[in-house]
């Protein structure tokens, strides 16, 4: 299989290239985005064959592409709310109520069980998908995402009740 990844790399990493320069706009971060795609088909469970291999590679290639806008739109929302007034200046409240709900979200954090909170933490800061951490925890899918619902549930919970 990795021969068969190797062999497409070499091939068509340029027209990968191409698609996620022309829609993001930055060549250095295509290249890191493409990089990420080829990765990704070596760490792979799915069965990949000849005929399967190019389409894959796009559709992986064509979604981190959207997980990048999805981000950066995040992130940019989350620039905007800190500016607030709009002036280019962060108002200490809103840096205090950013930083107050962080420390309140690490306390209910702790009150999970340690192996929901780890699951938690390397789905939400990690960026890891369901099946990443079932592959390198050894646990089975469904255990790893219980224990994400769980995590989930009682940390909205808590909150609730402290914000």
């Amino acid at each position: 299989m990795e021969g068969l990844i190797s062999t497409h790399y070499s091939q068509h990493r340029d027209e990968l290239l191409a698609y996620a320069s022309s829609r993001l706009g930055d060549t250095e971060e295509a290249k890191d985005l493409v990089q990420n795609t080829y990765l990704r088909l070596l760490t792979t469970d799915k069965m990949i064959t000849e005929q399967t291999l190019p389409a894959l590679a796009f559709a992986i290639c064509r979604n981190l592409v959207n997980d990048y806008f999805r981000r950066r739109a995040f992130r940019y929302e989350y620039e905007h709310f800190l500016k607030g007034s709009g002036d280019g200046t962060v108002s200490i409240e809103s840096v205090f109520n950013a930083a107050d709900i962080i420390e309140r979200m690490e306390h209910g954090l702790a009150r999970i069980p340690e192996n929901c909170r780890d699951i938690y933490r390397m789905h939400i800061l990690g960026g890891m998908r369901v099946s990443e951490i079932s592959a390198q925890t050894g646990e089975k899918y469904k255990t790893v995402e219980n224990r994400l619902g769980q995590a989930r549930r009682q940390l909205r919970i808590y909150l609730r009740a402290v914000v």
